[in-house]
């Protein structure tokens, strides 16, 4: 199996710039802004939304959003455009048919997006998730502040400046000697999911050791030939998926642990194409590094697997 294609970059993160904040104040007046409230993104027709900064302001006036922050995400590389994102909250009780009017999340809808506004989407989420997940010094306790344009924040109270957290994991296509794949099925997915085997990189070891300890933990099998394919950002809410490829020659002793998989599978090529076809087989979504890890192997694009239900 080749490498995952890796699409290039569409956006110059301009790092230079955070640290004027006078220089993020000008170009806020003439950036295109996403909006996030309550972990939704502005979408209209599978496409994200951009606001100017007077409609950003107008929606503060109006009294349905706090105030809430302003994230730098950086400049587009080719006309040099600055996109930020505004991340707010609704004011009130606010039913859910009110915040899907003009929002969706990026699990819904990043499959659908151009690779430039899906790398705004995965960037702006993140931030998102890490920013309302840390509102306080980890050293002191004190209050913290957003700084460096959304990059960091700051705490005024001991001085420390604090970063985004990524959580690396680790993503498996396991296969055997006669090139099938193993896939196996956790409990909260919906009956007949199947994908991949992953799991969170643990202090002090390398990315191969952690293939095969969870590997062999949630599949009872042991892997060697290990080699990467790709990586895919994944803020749900910080992880960083790291993907490989590994080959067992004990594919008979293949069992899911019974707790974070419930069952396990083998597939041929055309036993996952008739599967998948026949709907006994939901493959994971079509945004996931899972599903490009599985139609690598497959040589060809799968059906089914749109949705996360």
């Amino acid at each position: 199996m080749s490498a995952i294609h890796q699409h290039p970059s569409h956006i110059d993160r301009a790092g230079e710039l955070r640290t004027n904040q006078s220089t993020l104040d000008t170009l806020w007046q003439k950036a295109k802004i996403a909006h996030i409230a309550d972990g939704r993104i502005t979408s209209v027709d599978e496409k994200l939304t951009f606001a100017s900064a007077k409609e950003i302001a107008a929606l503060v006036d109006s009294g349905k959003f706090e105030s809430g922050s302003r994230y730098f995400l950086g400049l587009d590389l080719a006309d040099r455009t600055p996109y930020f994102v505004w991340d707010t909250q609704w004011i009130g009780e606010v039913s859910d048919e009110k915040k899907s009017e003009g929002f969706t999340t990026l699990r819904e809808v990043g499959a659908q997006l151009s690779p430039l506004e899906f790398e705004l989407a995965l960037h702006a989420t993140a931030l998102s998730n890490w920013h309302r997940a840390h509102p306080r010094c980890p050293r002191c306790g004190g209050s913290t502040r957003v700084d460096l344009g959304g990059a960091a924040r700051f705490c005024d109270a001991d001085q420390s400046q604090h970063h985004p957290r990524t959580d690396s994991a680790v993503i498996v296509l396991i296969k055997d000697r006669a090139d099938r794949i193993l896939l196996g099925h956790q409990p909260v997915w919906p009956e007949g999911r199947f994908s991949t085997f992953a799991g969170f990189l643990e202090p002090g070891e390398t990315f191969e050791q952690c293939v095969s300890r969870e590997v062999f933990e949630e599949s009872n099998i042991t892997v060697s030939e290990i080699k990467y394919l790709g990586s895919q950002p994944w803020p749900f809410p910080a992880s960083i998926m790291i993907a490989f490829e590994a080959v067992t020659d004990n594919p008979g002793d293949a069992k899911g642990d019974g707790e974070e998989i419930t069952d396990v599978k083998w597939f041929s090529r055309e036993e996952l194409k008739a599967a998948a076809k026949d709907g006994s087989l939901l493959l994971p979504p079509t945004i996931s590094v899972a599903r490009k890890m599985i139609e690598g192997w497959l040589g060809e694009v799968a059906l089914g697997g749109e949705t996360w239900r």
